[in-house]
């Protein structure tokens, strides 16, 4: 049976070097599966962060979208996963909806909602049927401001 942690916080609140400290004390052969696309200078910024913080010797996978492709073969090569973070892979898989976010109606946002809920719960599922030692990062989100916009 595998175990899945969940590490969330803050913004920026040291949540992956949290995860990975944590991990590389394990010594286990692990996997990283990185989240972001680099779309912009601060964006690359702080992937290039992340890449010279963590272990030369793990392995880095990267998909952006609809991770659990991906998980039935870190499985059959790794002990422990590390991915990083579920909050960019939900901005991902929502911003595959080519919509006007000003405009979409609640319907579409309802879609949209449930489209996302559906890739969250296939990766989670595909999670449960591995041997992995499985660590997920994720701020938190909803305790701050009211947001100003649909999206």
């Amino acid at each position: 049976m595998n175990k899945i942690t969940l590490i969330t916080g803050g913004a920026r609140s040291g949540k992956s070097t949290f995860a990975e400290n944590t991990i590389r004390a394990l010594n286990k052969n692990t996997a990283y599966l990185a989240t972001a696309v680099a779309f912009d200078e601060g964006m690359k910024n702080r992937i290039n962060k992340h890449i010279a913080q963590r272990p030369s010797e793990w392995k880095t996978y990267e998909k952006s979208v609809r991770v659990h492709e991906i998980i039935e073969e870190i499985n059959d090569h790794h002990e422990v996963l590390l991915l990083d973070c579920i909050t960019v892979l939900m901005s991902n898989t929502l911003f595959e909806h080519e919509v006007d976010w000003d405009t979409v109606s609640m319907d579409q946002v309802d879609e949209i909602e449930e489209d996302v809920k559906n890739h969250m719960l296939i990766m989670v599922e595909s999670m449960r049927k591995t041997n992995l030692e499985i660590y997920l990062v994720t701020n938190e989100l909803g305790s701050g401001i009211v947001p100003e916009n649909r999206l």
